[in-house]
């Protein structure tokens, strides 16, 4: 019988090859869509994972309440690790204490690389389970060893052997290589780092680290830990909540453990409290695939029973000669998976040849896992899931045609036959407005955010690291002087921050008539005279640092956002006081954005140094190309810098803060074509098939004078009501979404009308499009052949 079922259905699929293509087309793109998200959505879920006690490692949170407002960081003060270690070691197998990820110059000889390092505790690459390829894994308890990544020893010694050999840092610091460990998967936390260097090193090369050691109210490290088996997480945290309570001055001050498995999905935080975050796009995706495969089933749906009429003899004859309803069901069961295990063979294929497109726009590299068990076993599944639910409304309902009434004629697919391909059409259709019109917000915001004035002139502005002694050293004013004599460098200035990171933010703040309850969060950037010309800030009031005010020294300037905290009116020539010592400021300038375009800037004050800056600004002229200017600046920091001549420019710095929404625009876009092209593909499908029903009543309305024009209005009126019935569904489910997804930004856009009316008219473009060359055709028909018996 079974043999019987398939044979019977693919001969029926070659007798009505158009409606075939259509449906395989539509099961395809979905199942495509389908398998390409549902890599992505476990490469989101196994984040760390690769880590085999990632269940047992977390990283400490630092949370802060100022004046009722509370704030989670994930920098903490070092005195914390020893804390930890001292009160509470029997809980913890390892309590590591580590330094942000930097950039740094490696040399092997006469080979440079940059790569990026991190100075961390022995304990780490045990904690993280290290795959080693040569070396030890404990080689950072030598503070002369360093543990370095596979590629990263490729790029240094080629094919030779790299443990045990040297390489020199930001020319100054010797180090060994320990060993040589596996490079990190994609999906790691810790993925971009390729060089791990030892904390006591660190302690000796980085004198202003070493007098960080005691000091809790600097917080600029991470803390990671690994509990003992048996630890209750829940409990841990009770214990080390307020370890730092005794040692701060203002606010409120609680530490809690943040576990590696919510590391990545769970990285927003609201009260102290992980809230959410990258979940919420796992879900928004997890939605869409789902919804684009029903969108496929729908077509099928529809145009199975939409062809009712000429099935329904096939069904009384079958059931005259004793077919039961079951098996019938069956049949058209099988019709369904039939198209649905081709289509997902076509699938397979089609993902493939997406992945590397996928992987660009997604900023992953998936890959479909032929040799997992699982990967087959799930995605057949879901084959056959599909084809079950595909097939499941086609096959009640063609099989419950009553035979007598069909073959004697009396059946007829009347009007109300139509109303569930109606419905199913208005779900099609509101899917995919809610997708159109979801992205041209997602879109909206992100440009909205990019157009925010932030404050200072990013274009042709560069910074370099100052991360060697040589640049560290180097004359300024000599260094100032030879590149601004290349002709292409306007100005240059040095900084203690560049313009796109977040600031370190302090509480030690009082000025005249501050209000004793209130505690102030301030940032502080250390600057030379010319950072502010340099970087082309917006002065508000007061003047710029000066050559020829050797008071400024000792002077301030504060951004708009200070004012506000302070509640002074005319501020110039107002102090504050910090680091033991009054302030005068000079000088007010318009908030800078450098931390999210999407919050509200920080109060920042910046003061004049020359000793505490690691930033090197360079302004390029406007004119000439940049490469241009590259290639006469970089020897004259050869000179002064032996080595790579590393440099980012500011605006490529500030557009990796869109990352993130640019990642959702992009696959929303990309799957909100997708399903306009399968409901499209039903769509013309239904047209096809209306056009053809309704033949010879085309032939006897154009016998009896009705023009082209009216009969494409006759069949176009139909599709187009349904169409503005979906528009009117979907546009206050999508308004409330969209609106709730806003509220995630302090800075947002709005939701305008024009969204709904443009999104509407393309709609109805695109609908009329796909309906009108069926339409046409029938239209255009010769009336003699439509009048004719078939």
């Amino acid at each position: 019988m079974f043999r019987n079922f398939l044979r019977t259905a693919w001969r029926n699929l070659l007798k009505h090859k158009s409606n075939t293509l259509i449906n395989i087309a539509g099961l395809t793109i979905g199942m495509s869509v389908a398998l390409l998200i549902g890599l992505w959505i476990w490469n989101e879920l196994s984040f760390d994972h690769y880590h085999e006690r990632y269940k047992r490692i977390a990283q400490a949170m630092d949370v802060q309440t100022f004046n009722g407002n509370t704030s989670t960081s994930e920098a903490i003060a070092i005195p914390l690790a020893d804390a930890i270690r001292t009160k509470y070691g029997d809980d913890f197998k390892h309590v590591v204490l580590a330094f942000p990820n930097y950039t740094h110059s490696l040399a092997v000889g006469d080979r440079r690389v940059s790569a990026p390092g991190t100075w961390a505790d022995p304990e780490l690459p045990e904690m993280l389970t290290f795959k080693m390829i040569s070396g030890e894994q404990n080689a950072l308890k030598d503070a002369s060893s360093a543990l370095i990544s596979q590629s990263l020893a490729t790029a240094l010694f080629g094919k030779e052997e790299a443990t045990n050999k040297t390489i020199t840092m930001d020319n100054s610091v010797v180090l060994k290589v320990g060993g040589v460990f596996e490079d990190l998967p994609e999906n790691t936390t810790f993925h971009n780092t390729t060089i791990f260097l030892p904390w006591n090193k660190a302690l000796t090369v980085l004198p202003w680290l070493k007098e960080n050691t005691t000091l809790w109210d600097t917080r600029f490290w991470k803390l990671f830990v690994e509990l003992n088996e048996g630890v209750d997480l829940d409990k841990a945290n009770a214990k080390i909540r307020n370890i730092a309570k005794p040692f701060i001055k203002e606010g409120n001050e609680e530490i809690f453990l943040h576990p590696m498995s919510k590391w990545h999905l769970y990285n927003d935080f609201r009260e102290g409290k992980a809230y959410g975050g990258r979940l919420k796009l796992v879900w928004l995706f997890a939605i869409i695939g789902v919804f684009i495969l029903v969108l496929a089933c729908i077509n099928f749906m529809n145009l199975t029973t939409a062809r009712s009429s000429i099935r329904a003899k096939e069904v009384g004859i079958r059931k005259a000669i004793g077919s039961t309803r079951w098996q019938l069901m069956g049949q058209f069961f099988g019709e369904a998976i039939l198209v649905s295990v081709i289509a997902f063979i076509i699938a397979i294929g089609v993902a493939q040849l997406s992945l590397s497109f996928f992987n660009e726009i997604s900023h992953k590299q998936v890959s479909i896992p032929y040799a997992s068990p699982v990967f087959w076993g799930l995605t057949l599944l879901v084959s056959l899931v599909t084809g079950l639910f595909a097939g499941s409304y086609p096959s009640f309902y063609l099989s419950a045609f009553q035979p007598i009434k069909v073959l004697k004629g009396g059946f007829a697919a009347g009007p109300s036959s139509a109303l569930p391909r109606k419905i199913l059409l208005v779900i099609q259709f509101t899917v995919s407005i809610v997708l159109m019109i979801g992205t041209i917000i997602v879109y909206r915001q992100i440009q909205y955010a990019k157009e925010r004035p932030i404050g200072y002139q990013r274009d042709g502005l560069l910074t370099i690291v100052m991360n060697t002694p040589e640049l560290n050293s180097a004359p300024y004013n000599r260094l100032r002087d030879e590149l601004i004599q290349t002709g292409v460098v306007s100005d240059i200035a040095e900084s203690s921050f560049t313009t796109t990171e977040t600031i370190r933010l302090d509480n030690d703040y009082s000025w005249k008539g501050k209000d004793p309850n209130v505690t102030a969060l301030i940032g502080t950037v250390g600057a030379t005279h010319d950072y502010g010309k340099t970087i082309g800030w917006h002065l508000k009031e007061g003047r710029d640092f000066s050559r020829d005010y050797p008071s400024d020294s000792t002077m301030i300037i504060i951004n708009e956002a200070t004012a506000r905290l302070t509640g002074m009116q005319h501020p110039v020539g107002e102090s504050i006081r910090f680091g033991g010592r009054d302030h005068m400021i000079i000088g007010v300038v318009k908030d800078m954005i450098t931390q999210s375009p999407y919050t509200h800037p920080e109060s920042t004050i910046f003061y004049m140094t020359y000793k505490e800056n690691n930033i090197l600004f360079i302004k390029l002229r406007p004119t000439g190309s940049l490469q241009n200017a590259i290639a006469r600046i970089e020897p004259v920091f050869k000179r002064f810098n032996p080595g790579a001549f590393e440099y980012q420019f500011v605006d490529e710095e500030y557009a990796r803060k869109f990352d993130n929404e640019v990642q959702i625009g992009k696959l929303a876009m990309v799957f909100t074509v997708l399903a306009i092209f399968i409901s499209c593909l039903g769509l013309f499908g239904l047209a096809s098939f209306t056009a053809e029903q309704r033949r010879k009543e085309i032939g006897v309305r154009k016998v009896l004078g009705a023009s082209v024009y009216n009969l494409w209005g006759m069949l176009l009126k139909d599709f187009v009501l349904l169409i503005i019935l979906s528009l009117l569904i979907a546009s206050p489910l999508v308004y409330l979404f969209m609106y709730k997804w806003l509220q995630n930004y302090e800075y947002r856009t709005n939701i305008s009308l024009w969204i709904f009316l443009a999104t509407g008219v393309g709609t109805l473009a695109i609908t009329i499009a796909t309906v009108s060359y069926q339409s046409i055709k029938a239209a255009t028909a010769n009336p003699k052949e439509s009048l004719k018996d078939q």
